[in-house]
Protein backbone atom coordinates (compact mmCIF):
# COMPACT_ATOMS: atom_id res chain seq x y z
CA UNK A 1 0.00 0.00 0.00
CA UNK A 2 1.12 3.62 -0.95
CA UNK A 3 0.16 6.34 1.47
CA UNK A 4 0.49 10.05 0.42
CA UNK A 5 1.14 12.57 2.99
CA UNK A 6 -0.48 15.64 2.68
CA UNK A 7 0.98 18.58 4.87
CA UNK A 8 1.84 22.13 5.51
CA UNK A 9 5.73 22.73 6.29
CA UNK A 10 5.89 25.44 8.71
CA UNK A 11 9.52 26.76 6.83
CA UNK A 12 8.22 26.98 3.91
CA UNK A 13 5.48 29.37 5.16
CA UNK A 14 8.13 31.39 7.24
CA UNK A 15 10.11 31.50 3.80
CA UNK A 16 7.58 33.37 2.25
CA UNK A 17 7.51 36.00 5.03
CA UNK A 18 4.96 34.35 7.13
CA UNK A 19 5.21 35.28 10.52
CA UNK A 20 5.48 32.77 13.36
CA UNK A 21 2.00 33.04 14.84
CA UNK A 22 0.57 33.11 11.34
CA UNK A 23 2.06 29.65 10.84
CA UNK A 24 1.79 27.93 14.55
CA UNK A 25 -0.40 25.35 13.15
CA UNK A 26 2.07 24.38 10.56
CA UNK A 27 4.89 21.30 11.04
CA UNK A 28 8.26 21.27 11.17
CA UNK A 29 10.08 18.85 9.10
CA UNK A 30 10.88 16.49 12.32
CA UNK A 31 7.12 15.82 12.19
CA UNK A 32 6.69 14.73 8.84
CA UNK A 33 10.21 13.00 9.20
CA UNK A 34 8.62 10.57 12.17
CA UNK A 35 5.19 10.23 10.39
CA UNK A 36 7.02 8.62 7.67
CA UNK A 37 9.06 6.22 9.62
CA UNK A 38 6.56 5.21 11.55
CA UNK A 39 4.23 4.86 8.73
CA UNK A 40 7.18 2.35 7.26
CA UNK A 41 7.60 0.57 10.31
CA UNK A 42 4.13 -0.25 10.03
CA UNK A 43 5.04 -2.12 6.46
CA UNK A 44 3.64 0.87 4.41
CA UNK A 45 5.42 3.17 1.01
CA UNK A 46 5.12 6.39 1.35
CA UNK A 47 5.09 9.94 -0.16
CA UNK A 48 5.47 13.17 0.07
CA UNK A 49 2.66 15.49 -1.52
CA UNK A 50 2.65 18.77 0.59
CA UNK A 51 -0.30 21.30 1.13
CA UNK A 52 -3.18 21.48 -0.92
CA UNK A 53 -1.82 23.75 -3.85
CA UNK A 54 0.38 20.36 -4.05
CA UNK A 55 -2.16 18.11 -3.88
CA UNK A 56 -4.61 20.15 -6.54
CA UNK A 57 -1.41 19.74 -8.88
CA UNK A 58 -0.85 15.79 -8.33
CA UNK A 59 -4.38 15.12 -8.58
CA UNK A 60 -4.36 17.06 -11.94
CA UNK A 61 -1.81 14.91 -13.49
CA UNK A 62 -3.72 11.52 -12.39
CA UNK A 63 -1.70 11.08 -9.85
CA UNK A 64 -3.15 8.34 -7.10
CA UNK A 65 -2.70 6.84 -3.79
CA UNK A 66 -3.87 3.81 -2.01
CA UNK A 67 -4.30 6.15 0.96
CA UNK A 68 -3.70 9.63 2.19
CA UNK A 69 -2.36 10.36 5.58
CA UNK A 70 -3.74 14.06 5.77
CA UNK A 71 -2.44 16.62 8.41
CA UNK A 72 -2.41 19.69 6.51
CA UNK A 73 -4.52 22.94 8.28
CA UNK A 74 -4.56 25.40 5.80
CA UNK A 75 -3.98 28.86 5.26
CA UNK A 76 -6.85 31.27 4.69
CA UNK A 77 -10.72 30.35 5.90
CA UNK A 78 -12.85 28.59 8.03
CA UNK A 79 -13.13 25.81 5.52
CA UNK A 80 -9.01 25.45 5.37
CA UNK A 81 -8.90 22.02 6.87
CA UNK A 82 -11.73 20.86 5.04
CA UNK A 83 -10.13 21.45 1.53
CA UNK A 84 -7.64 18.29 0.98
CA UNK A 85 -9.91 16.11 2.52
CA UNK A 86 -12.95 17.38 0.43
CA UNK A 87 -10.43 17.21 -2.98
CA UNK A 88 -9.70 13.44 -2.23
CA UNK A 89 -13.92 12.58 -1.65
CA UNK A 90 -14.06 14.37 -5.15
CA UNK A 91 -11.46 11.98 -6.62
CA UNK A 92 -12.71 8.78 -3.77
CA UNK A 93 -9.51 8.72 -2.46
CA UNK A 94 -9.33 7.30 1.11
CA UNK A 95 -7.39 9.51 3.96
CA UNK A 96 -6.45 9.15 7.15
CA UNK A 97 -8.73 11.25 9.72
CA UNK A 98 -12.22 13.27 9.85
CA UNK A 99 -14.05 14.52 6.73
CA UNK A 100 -14.37 18.23 5.55
CA UNK A 101 -17.73 18.65 7.24
CA UNK A 102 -16.54 17.17 10.79
CA UNK A 103 -13.16 19.29 9.94
CA UNK A 104 -15.31 22.22 9.22
CA UNK A 105 -17.53 22.21 12.35
CA UNK A 106 -14.93 20.99 14.49
CA UNK A 107 -12.50 24.14 13.62
CA UNK A 108 -15.51 26.76 14.27
CA UNK A 109 -15.13 26.57 18.05
CA UNK A 110 -19.31 27.68 18.43
CA UNK A 111 -20.33 25.44 15.68
CA UNK A 112 -19.32 22.62 17.57
CA UNK A 113 -19.62 23.52 21.12
CA UNK A 114 -23.90 23.42 19.96
CA UNK A 115 -23.10 20.26 18.86
CA UNK A 116 -21.62 19.11 21.46
CA UNK A 117 -24.10 21.13 23.50
CA UNK A 118 -27.61 19.29 22.18
CA UNK A 119 -25.56 15.98 22.56
CA UNK A 120 -25.50 16.80 26.06
CA UNK A 121 -22.24 16.85 26.99
CA UNK A 122 -21.52 19.35 29.80
CA UNK A 123 -20.19 22.67 27.91
CA UNK A 124 -19.83 26.61 29.04
CA UNK A 125 -22.38 28.94 28.07
CA UNK A 126 -21.30 30.94 25.57
CA UNK A 127 -22.01 33.89 22.91
CA UNK A 128 -20.55 35.08 19.36
CA UNK A 129 -19.43 38.31 19.05
CA UNK A 130 -18.88 39.09 15.23
CA UNK A 131 -19.15 42.65 15.54
CA UNK A 132 -19.00 45.46 18.51
CA UNK A 133 -22.46 45.98 18.80
CA UNK A 134 -23.10 41.43 19.77
CA UNK A 135 -21.89 42.52 23.18
CA UNK A 136 -25.08 44.32 24.32
CA UNK A 137 -26.97 40.50 24.00
CA UNK A 138 -24.91 38.88 26.22
CA UNK A 139 -26.24 37.47 29.31
CA UNK A 140 -23.56 35.96 30.29
CA UNK A 141 -22.29 35.42 34.29
CA UNK A 142 -18.38 36.94 34.43
CA UNK A 143 -16.22 36.09 34.41
CA UNK A 144 -15.70 35.32 30.85
CA UNK A 145 -13.11 34.35 28.30
CA UNK A 146 -12.59 35.24 24.81
CA UNK A 147 -10.55 33.64 21.59
CA UNK A 148 -11.13 34.13 18.19
CA UNK A 149 -13.41 31.32 16.70
CA UNK A 150 -11.70 29.32 14.85
CA UNK A 151 -8.08 29.68 15.65
CA UNK A 152 -5.80 27.04 17.17
CA UNK A 153 -2.48 26.20 19.26
CA UNK A 154 -3.64 28.90 21.60
CA UNK A 155 -3.81 31.67 18.69
CA UNK A 156 -4.77 35.02 20.28
CA UNK A 157 -5.15 33.73 23.96
CA UNK A 158 -3.09 35.43 26.26
CA UNK A 159 -4.03 37.25 29.77
CA UNK A 160 -6.25 39.71 28.70
CA UNK A 161 -8.71 36.64 27.58
CA UNK A 162 -9.94 36.06 31.16
CA UNK A 163 -12.43 38.96 30.98
CA UNK A 164 -14.06 40.71 34.24
CA UNK A 165 -16.05 43.44 33.07
CA UNK A 166 -18.02 45.21 30.03
CA UNK A 167 -15.55 47.54 29.41
CA UNK A 168 -12.93 44.47 29.37
CA UNK A 169 -14.69 42.71 27.22
CA UNK A 170 -15.16 45.66 24.73
CA UNK A 171 -11.39 45.91 24.35
CA UNK A 172 -10.29 42.16 23.69
CA UNK A 173 -13.15 41.73 21.17
CA UNK A 174 -12.20 44.81 19.26
CA UNK A 175 -8.44 43.54 19.58
CA UNK A 176 -9.48 39.92 18.18
CA UNK A 177 -11.92 40.95 15.64
CA UNK A 178 -9.39 43.44 13.99
CA UNK A 179 -6.61 41.45 14.20
CA UNK A 180 -7.52 37.78 13.07
CA UNK A 181 -10.82 38.96 10.83
CA UNK A 182 -13.03 36.86 12.25
CA UNK A 183 -15.48 36.03 15.16
CA UNK A 184 -15.10 36.02 18.82
CA UNK A 185 -16.39 33.48 21.34
CA UNK A 186 -17.15 34.35 24.51
CA UNK A 187 -17.58 32.16 27.04
CA UNK A 188 -18.44 31.72 31.00
CA UNK A 189 -15.10 31.16 31.91
CA UNK A 190 -13.87 27.75 33.41
CA UNK A 191 -11.87 28.13 36.79
CA UNK A 192 -10.45 24.55 37.66
CA UNK A 193 -8.03 22.21 36.70
CA UNK A 194 -7.21 21.65 32.70
CA UNK A 195 -6.77 18.72 30.65
CA UNK A 196 -6.10 17.55 27.55
CA UNK A 197 -7.47 13.91 26.23
CA UNK A 198 -6.30 11.74 23.65
CA UNK A 199 -8.81 9.46 21.47
CA UNK A 200 -7.79 7.41 18.93
CA UNK A 201 -10.50 5.23 16.85
CA UNK A 202 -13.59 5.86 15.39
CA UNK A 203 -17.27 6.08 16.22
CA UNK A 204 -18.07 3.31 19.21
CA UNK A 205 -14.78 1.71 18.83
CA UNK A 206 -13.00 4.84 19.81
CA UNK A 207 -10.95 5.05 22.96
CA UNK A 208 -9.59 6.85 25.23
CA UNK A 209 -5.19 5.95 25.22
CA UNK A 210 -4.99 8.73 28.01
CA UNK A 211 -5.32 11.99 29.47
CA UNK A 212 -2.84 14.61 31.10
CA UNK A 213 -3.24 17.42 32.95
CA UNK A 214 -1.70 20.79 32.19
CA UNK A 215 -0.38 22.33 35.43
CA UNK A 216 1.24 26.17 35.05
CA UNK A 217 3.99 27.21 37.03
CA UNK A 218 4.15 29.72 39.27
CA UNK A 219 5.73 32.28 36.68
CA UNK A 220 2.79 31.97 34.13
CA UNK A 221 -0.32 33.86 34.21
CA UNK A 222 -2.03 30.29 33.86
CA UNK A 223 -3.38 30.14 30.53
CA UNK A 224 -2.73 27.75 27.88
CA UNK A 225 -2.03 30.60 25.35
CA UNK A 226 0.39 30.70 21.93
CA UNK A 227 3.10 31.92 24.20
CA UNK A 228 2.70 29.20 26.65
CA UNK A 229 2.27 26.57 24.11
CA UNK A 230 5.57 27.61 22.28
CA UNK A 231 7.62 27.79 25.82
CA UNK A 232 5.99 24.61 27.48
CA UNK A 233 9.51 22.98 28.47
CA UNK A 234 10.04 26.57 30.75
CA UNK A 235 6.33 27.42 31.58
CA UNK A 236 4.05 24.07 32.36
CA UNK A 237 4.53 20.29 33.46
CA UNK A 238 2.53 17.81 32.13
CA UNK A 239 0.59 14.92 34.55
CA UNK A 240 -0.68 11.53 33.44
CA UNK A 241 -4.36 11.60 34.49
CA UNK A 242 -5.65 8.58 36.79
CA UNK A 243 -8.20 7.40 38.69
CA UNK A 244 -12.08 8.86 38.29
CA UNK A 245 -10.88 11.88 37.13
CA UNK A 246 -9.93 9.99 34.53
CA UNK A 247 -13.08 8.12 33.79
CA UNK A 248 -14.63 11.76 33.92
CA UNK A 249 -12.41 13.26 31.28
CA UNK A 250 -13.26 9.82 29.04
CA UNK A 251 -16.54 10.28 29.15
CA UNK A 252 -16.59 13.91 28.46
CA UNK A 253 -13.90 13.54 25.48
CA UNK A 254 -15.84 10.59 23.69
CA UNK A 255 -19.18 11.83 23.83
CA UNK A 256 -17.74 14.84 21.97
CA UNK A 257 -15.91 13.13 19.82
CA UNK A 258 -18.57 10.64 18.75
CA UNK A 259 -21.46 14.10 18.30
CA UNK A 260 -18.95 15.31 16.63
CA UNK A 261 -18.01 12.03 13.95
CA UNK A 262 -14.48 12.34 14.97
CA UNK A 263 -12.22 9.94 13.20
CA UNK A 264 -9.68 7.82 13.58
CA UNK A 265 -7.28 9.89 16.20
CA UNK A 266 -6.94 13.34 18.29
CA UNK A 267 -7.58 15.17 21.18
CA UNK A 268 -10.18 17.17 22.87
CA UNK A 269 -9.92 19.06 25.43
CA UNK A 270 -11.83 20.01 29.02
CA UNK A 271 -11.43 21.63 32.24
CA UNK A 272 -13.33 21.64 35.08
CA UNK A 273 -16.14 24.05 35.53
CA UNK A 274 -17.96 26.58 38.34
CA UNK A 275 -19.42 23.90 39.76
CA UNK A 276 -16.69 20.88 39.92
CA UNK A 277 -17.69 18.78 36.76
CA UNK A 278 -15.18 18.11 33.68
CA UNK A 279 -16.69 20.46 31.18
CA UNK A 280 -15.93 20.24 26.69
CA UNK A 281 -13.95 22.92 25.91
CA UNK A 282 -13.02 22.14 22.30
CA UNK A 283 -11.37 18.89 19.94
CA UNK A 284 -9.02 18.41 17.09
CA UNK A 285 -9.67 15.97 14.81
CA UNK A 286 -6.10 17.10 13.69
CA UNK A 287 -3.84 16.94 16.51
CA UNK A 288 -0.01 17.54 16.28
CA UNK A 289 1.60 14.46 15.34
CA UNK A 290 5.66 15.83 16.50
CA UNK A 291 6.80 12.99 18.07
CA UNK A 292 8.92 15.01 20.84
CA UNK A 293 6.62 19.00 21.47
CA UNK A 294 3.07 17.37 20.30
CA UNK A 295 0.30 17.18 23.22
CA UNK A 296 -0.75 13.75 21.75
CA UNK A 297 2.41 11.83 21.69
CA UNK A 298 3.21 13.73 24.80
CA UNK A 299 0.02 12.39 26.98
CA UNK A 300 0.37 8.75 25.03
CA UNK A 301 3.84 8.52 26.74
CA UNK A 302 2.79 9.39 29.79
CA UNK A 303 0.60 6.55 29.67
CA UNK A 304 3.23 4.41 28.47
CA UNK A 305 1.91 4.04 24.75
CA UNK A 306 4.61 4.68 21.82
CA UNK A 307 4.81 7.26 18.77
CA UNK A 308 4.43 3.89 16.66
CA UNK A 309 1.73 2.48 18.52
CA UNK A 310 -0.08 5.63 18.05
CA UNK A 311 0.01 5.90 14.35
CA UNK A 312 -0.25 2.36 13.86
CA UNK A 313 -4.10 2.94 15.76
CA UNK A 314 -4.67 5.66 13.54
CA UNK A 315 -3.67 3.65 10.24
CA UNK A 316 -5.73 0.20 11.66
CA UNK A 317 -8.90 2.57 12.26
CA UNK A 318 -8.16 4.12 8.76
CA UNK A 319 -7.95 1.01 6.73
CA UNK A 320 -10.84 -0.66 9.00
CA UNK A 321 -13.05 2.56 7.94
CA UNK A 322 -12.08 2.41 3.81
CA UNK A 323 -11.54 -1.26 3.64
CA UNK A 324 -12.82 -3.46 5.92
CA UNK A 325 -16.16 -1.89 6.83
Amino acid sequence: MKIGLTYDLRSDYLNQGYSSEETAEFDKESTIEGIEQAIAHAGFKTERIGHVQSLMKALLENKNWDLVFNIAEGLYGEGRESLVPALLDAYKIPYVFSGPVTLGIALNKAFAKQVVRDSGVNTPAFHVVSQLSDITDIRLEYPLFAKPISEGTGKGIDSASVINSKKELEIVCANRLKKFNQAVLVEEFLPGREFTVGVLGSGQEAYVPGAMEIIYKQKTDNIYSYTTKENYLDLVEYVAVIGDLLEECKEVSLNAWRALNCLDGGRVDVKIDRNGSISFIEVNPLAGLNPVISDLPILCQLNNISYQEIIDAILKSAIKRHFNP
